[in-house]
């Protein structure tokens, strides 16, 4: 069937098109530099004519806090009037595992959003909650950076590789709309700091990890559970941390 990946040229989508069209499907990239905005509406419907599924990997290109709010409920909107419009019958969307917990950080507070819109919305929905990406260490590490230290909270933390991201997220693409939500997290469960100060040493960085508890990811305090699922709720994934760390670059 056709399948429409709304982001599909990014770290997530373009591997959930692979995976797709290695399973039959005619996966279709949609992004703005495939002539799709959903933002603007330019190029969605020509993109959504004859799609069974779409599929919404997309990202805010800001990540102040108007700016990605206005990203996630005007490109949603869109997207649902524009699936209606042309019959589609299942609207899947990569969300957050934690989002409901930290109304104080704005991006889980416009991906909640976001949510909102799609389990009000007409069209059949499935939602994927993953957990933070392996990916993403680097930069968690460089936004947390003070001068040599690294002020990470030392909190619980289940990370999970991007390409188990795209398999969960392909997968779900591929049934029945779930009209509710699942999650997926890391096959293991950290200490915050003790992950990025492992991923560090991996990487030959000097800096030092300093467990701070007030430390702020992305604005905001954490608490113990703020970013893994609760106890049995969540499917797991397959990579573990040191084989994506050997064959990370």
């Amino acid at each position: 069937m056709k399948i429409v990946v709304i982001g599909g040229t990014g770290l997530i989508g373009g591997k959930v098109v692979a995976k797709l069209a290695g399973r039959g499907h005619e996966a279709v990239a949609a992004a703005p530099g495939t002539g799709v905005d959903t933002l603007t509406g330019e190029g969605l419907d020509a993109a959504l004519a004859g799609a069974r599924v779409v599929v919404d990997v997309s990202n805010s290109p800001s990540f102040e806090e108007s700016a990605v709010l206005e990203f996630f409920t005007t490109s949603t909107r869109n997207l649902l009037a524009a699936e209606a419009a042309a019959g589609v019958s299942h609207h899947l969307a990569l969300s957050i595992v934690g989002i409901d917990g930290l109304p104080g950080n704005g991006y889980f507070r416009a991906k909640a959003a976001q949510e909102r819109l799609i389990t009000q919305g007409a069209v059949p929905y499935s939602i994927v909650r993953a957990t933070q990406f392996y990916e993403f260490v680097r930069g968690i590490a460089d936004a947390a950076t003070e001068g040599d230290l690294v002020r990470v909270p030392p909190v619980l933390f289940q990370p999970m590789a991007a390409e188990d991201v795209a398999e969960a997220v392909a997968g779900a693409a591929g049934a029945a709309p779930l009209k509710g939500v699942v999650e997926v997290a890391g096959p293991e469960r950290f200490r915050f700091d003790e992950l990025v100060a492992r991923a560090l040493r991996a990487w030959h960085d000097p800096r030092e990890v300093v467990p701070d508890p007030h430390a702020r990811y992305f604005g905001s305090e954490l608490a113990e559970r703020s970013l893994v699922p609760d106890e049995g709720r969540a499917r797991t994934a397959a990579i573990r941390f040191d084989d994506w760390l050997r064959a990370s670059p």
